[in-house]
């Protein structure tokens, strides 16, 4: 009977360093998706593996290609908000949503402009809206949001 292979011990205190060349300013991001297809409560959900699953393809795509791709973490939330009624009462909603977050690390995109990150969130975020049902995409990057829409079609 074979023993089997000892696994190295933790790491201690004294054996961690800054990486070379991952020091650089930060740039963070996040798409919100809506997971309920539609404007309505009838709308199919969508469990949020579907979105990971659209991201990860889109990651493998990319990566396969010979290109850079985003990492994150996705979480699953949910919207809440309200709007006035032409009676003057408020009326209000929720609505689950993925949220998908990271940086562009330095250490692995900091050779990057800011304008290619944010292409790389556009293509993610229309990628994600159309496996989902979604025209509104909710896309930020650094201290700057957007909204892109699919309109009327």
């Amino acid at each position: 009977m074979s023993e089997a292979p000892r696994r190295a011990p933790a790491p201690r205190h004294e054996d961690y360093t800054v990486v070379d060349g991952s020091r650089g300013r930060r740039r963070d991001f996040r798409i919100t998706v809506g997971l309920r297809e539609g404007w309505d409560d009838e709308g199919r959900v969508y469990d949020i593996s579907e979105a990971v699953r659209t991201a990860r393809a889109w990651m493998g795509r990319r990566v396969g290609a010979g290109q850079p791709a985003l990492s994150g973490m996705f979480t699953r939330a949910e919207v809440t908000y309200a709007w006035p009624r032409p009676d003057g009462s408020a009326g209000s909603d929720r609505e689950p949503v993925a949220v998908f977050t990271g940086e562009a690390v330095h250490a692995y995109l900091g050779h990057l402009p800011d304008l290619e990150i944010e292409a790389m969130l556009n293509e993610l975020a229309v990628e994600l809206g159309a496996a989902l049902g979604q025209e509104r995409l909710y896309v930020a990057f650094r201290d700057t949001t957007w909204i892109l829409d699919a309109g009327e079609r």
